[in-house]
Parts: C-alpha cells; sequence; structure tokens
C-alpha cells in the first residue's frame, strides 16, 4: 500500500559548549516535536506504529551523529534518521569553542489508498 505524508515538521537544537552533534541533533528533533499535537490517531482509531517517522538531520558533521540515539528520542512511529552535511558550527576563537547547530525535519507517513484524503479536493 502506498504512503501519504501526513506531517512535517522543522526544528532546530544546538549544544554550545560540548560540540555534540547527537545532543544537537535531539534538541532539533524536540524543537520540532514540540510544534504538533497529532490527535489524528486517537480521533480516526489509526494505530502509531503504522507511522513512518523520517527525520533528516543538517549537521556540520554528519557522521558525527548517532542516528540510533535520535530515533530513541521520538515517541511514535517506526524511525528513520539520517544525517546530512547542513547545519551550521560557530566558531568562538576567543573561548577556543564551538557551537552546533542542528537543523531537523520530521515527516510521518501513514499507508493509504491513493485516493484516501482529509478534506474534500477543491
Amino acid at each position: 500500500m502506498a504512503e501519504k505524508r501526513i506531517i512535517l515538521e522543522m526544528g532546530s537544537g544546538n549544544d554550545l559548549y560540548g560540540g555534540d552533534y547527537t545532543k544537537a541533533a535531539c534538541r532539533a528533533v524536540q524543537d520540532a516535536l514540540h510544534h504538533s499535537s497529532i490527535i489524528l490517531f486517537r480521533s480516526l482509531g489509526y494505530d502509531h506504529r503504522t507511522m513512518r517517522v523520517q527525520v533528516t538531520i543538517g549537521v556540520q558533521e554528519p557522521d558525527k551523529v548517532d542516528t540510533t540515539a535520535v530515533a530513541a528520542t521520538l515517541p511514535r512511529g517506526r524511525a528513520e534518521v539520517t544525517a546530512v552535511f547542513g547545519g551550521l558550527n560557530v566558531h568562538d576563537p576567543e573561548q577556543g569553542t564551538t557551537h552546533v547547530i542542528a537543523t531537523a525535519a520530521v515527516e510521518a507517513f501513514l499507508p493509504a489508498d491513493s485516493d484516501w484524503c482529509l478534506s474534500e479536493p477543491a
């Protein structure tokens, strides 16, 4: 059965002093999640375990993100996390620190028939 994207949320997070890309990524995901309240599962009787959650994390050093740890922060669905080049590193030469800023896109998909929609087409 085909899937339809039902949610797209974006967020950002940072680690100001530890240079921890995973911590910044987890904070970006939590920021994105705090922008939504998904009531359709209870309202329409869907099991949230049928939802696939695709997370894309943008950071300057994607190989330093523990994608399994990021996936573990998601409260619902089957998570797939990918880290890509993006985000921002801000170096503070006076303090000798690098501030890591991560961005996250969180997309949720549900299996749906091709003619399924939440409202009447225009």
